[in-house]
């Protein structure tokens, strides 16, 4: 379903067209859209019915990419007034759902006067709330809402990145609950659409993911229970993860949602709907980023090969605090100077005047030269949207979408 770091023949052909076209060294983001396309197909049709797929566009907000997943999704969400103003425009035609802390009384006004196009905004902090309360009152318009919820998980290992189940900006406490129920008999416009959860992030265990499901799950019933509360749509956030160390195994997709289907079974929840939100699960896959060889140096002892971009466009390693994977591609045209290394190791890193511009460390590499291509897979999410892109005022890279 994922791509790994062998290339395809397509991308090979991409990279050595799109080069020709250039005047200066490469140095571009390819999406193949196509293969997008097929990867949501296959998510979508294993998904149990019941659970709905939003793409999360912080991930990748690109307009193709949103507009190649909008027949496939439930819609979108946002994590900004920015995004939110951004996914309108697209007229995707699919509900918008908007996430994220510290929310301006601003942003807040604008989700409920596009209330149309908005599912619902996910509820941060009490004092939210009440501003949400307000604006409703101010505005005399409705607003749907999620609670999104900091549980104790007990004794479920949390993963590498951890949004919740210990101290976190995000989210209401547990203990809030009961105080965030109050205020909504203050506030009829508001209405209670259900709970968001998001806990984890880079999640590449299935069992682990299940068990965090299920926690979800007892600790909903619960509080319908404790607080008489009627039918709730239940987000469960999204944190499949990608696993850059090893691309054949990221998290196993198909097994974790025949697994859920069985636990949802298990637990009697056919009636209940349920959502996951994913972004770089969905769209890291089909993007890649190619940066042409500039130069072939060895400095105290270890080679160093210097290729046109870095970290300012491809942040991902950095982030990650990885070496992130790769592919040599053999430039079709003859180098005026040649400087090959053949079966050695050697860093990788861009043009920045900075040590830390490093996007692999120490990696066997069988043959390079000035004028080839380094190419870096699994680039189509949190990449070139959260990288410093006008440090040292480098050009930025060609976009390409095939």
């Amino acid at each position: 379903m994922l791509n790994s770091p062998q290339l395809s023949a397509s991308i090979h052909q991409e990279i050595q067209q799109l080069a020709k076209q250039q005047t200066q060294p490469l140095c571009a983001y390819l999406y193949d859209l196509d293969a997008l396309e097929q990867h949501i197909k296959q998510m979508r049709h294993v998904l149990p019915k019941s659970v709905e797929l939003f793409y999360a566009a912080k991930a990748n907000p690109s307009e193709p990419i949103l507009r190649t997943l909008a027949p496939y999704v439930d819609g979108f969400e946002a994590a900004s007034g920015g995004e939110l103003t951004h996914l309108h425009q697209q007229q995707l035609n699919k509900p918008l759902i908007f996430g994220g802390p510290g929310k301006m009384p601003s942003e807040l006004e604008q989700a409920i006067i596009l209330d149309v196009d908005v599912d619902a905004i996910h509820v941060e902090s009490l004092t939210e709330l009440q501003r949400i309360g307000s604006l409703t009152q101010k505005l005399n318009r409705p607003a749907s809402i999620f609670l999104r919820m900091n549980i104790d998980i007990g004794d479920i290992t949390l993963s590498k990145l951890a949004m919740g189940g210990k101290p976190t900006p995000f989210g209401l406490d547990e203990s809030e609950l009961n105080n965030a129920l109050m205020y909504l008999r203050d506030f009829p416009l508001i209405k209670l659409k259900g709970f968001h959860f998001h806990l984890m992030s880079h999640q590449l265990d299935v069992d682990r993911h299940l068990a965090l499901m299920q926690r979800y799950f007892q600790v909903v019933k619960e509080w319908k229970k404790t607080f008489s509360l009627d039918e709730l749509v239940i987000n469960l956030g999204g944190g499949m993860g990608i696993n850059y160390q090893n691309p054949k195994q990221h998290f196993p997709w198909m097994e974790f949602c025949d697994k859920l289907e069985f636990l949802i079974s298990k637990e009697h929840l056919q009636d209940w709907k349920l959502r996951f939100e994913c972004g770089r699960y969905i769209s890291a896959p089909c993007g890649y980023y190619v940066m042409e060889v500039l130069d072939i140096k060895q400095n105290l002892g270890e080679h160093f090969v210097i290729a046109r971009g870095g970290t300012h466009h491809f942040r991902t390693p950095a982030a990650q605090s990885h070496d992130h994977p790769f592919a040599i591609v053999k430039s079709n045209q003859q180098p005026t100077i040649s400087h090959p290394i053949n079966h050695a190791t050697a860093t990788l890193v861009g043009q920045l005047c900075t040590p830390k511009d490093v996007l692999a460390r120490n990696q066997h590499i069988e043959q390079v030269d000035i004028g080839d291509y380094v190419v870096f897979t699994l680039a189509g999410a949190y990449a070139w949207n959260i990288s410093h892109q006008n440090f040292l005022m480098h050009e930025p890279p060609v976009f390409h979408y095939f």
